[in-house]
């Protein structure tokens, strides 16, 4: 099992930035796609995909919403999986949730096998 511990939520003014941490612990992780899903306040049964990275080879996927604003980013020496978010919109306002998913990253298959317990970013207009 795939333990993941998000980080780095807050609050923030509109064009203002954070920068989101996951830590991974377990067995095999660099045979995991590692990513980023947000849910709106109100709205859980609506987890978006964000952003996602093969732990393998480092390709990156992002949502168009937050493409050019949103970077993903991995660490192996320390498992961790970043989300630098620049840029912030009130409509980023959401919870966002790490995710882990055994293979590599597909559009149509991409969801979490393990996920974080959430950290709550607020973008204030």
């Amino acid at each position: 099992q795939v333990r993941l511990d998000e980080s780095g939520g807050g609050l923030v003014q509109a064009g203002g930035s954070l920068r989101l941490s996951c830590a991974a612990s377990g067995r095999d992780l660099d045979t995991y796609a590692m990513g980023w899903f947000r849910q709106t306040p109100g709205k859980e049964r609506e987890r978006i995909f964000v952003a996602a990275i093969n732990w393998f080879n480092g390709d990156t996927y992002y949502a168009d919403s937050v493409k050019g604003r949103f970077t993903i980013s991995r660490d192996n020496a320390k498992n961790t999986v970043d989300l630098q978010m620049n840029s912030l919109k009130p409509e980023d306002t959401a919870t966002y949730w790490c995710a882990a998913y055994k293979g590599q990253y597909r559009s149509d298959t991409f969801w979490g096998d393990y996920w974080g317990h959430g950290t709550r970013v607020t973008v204030s207009s």
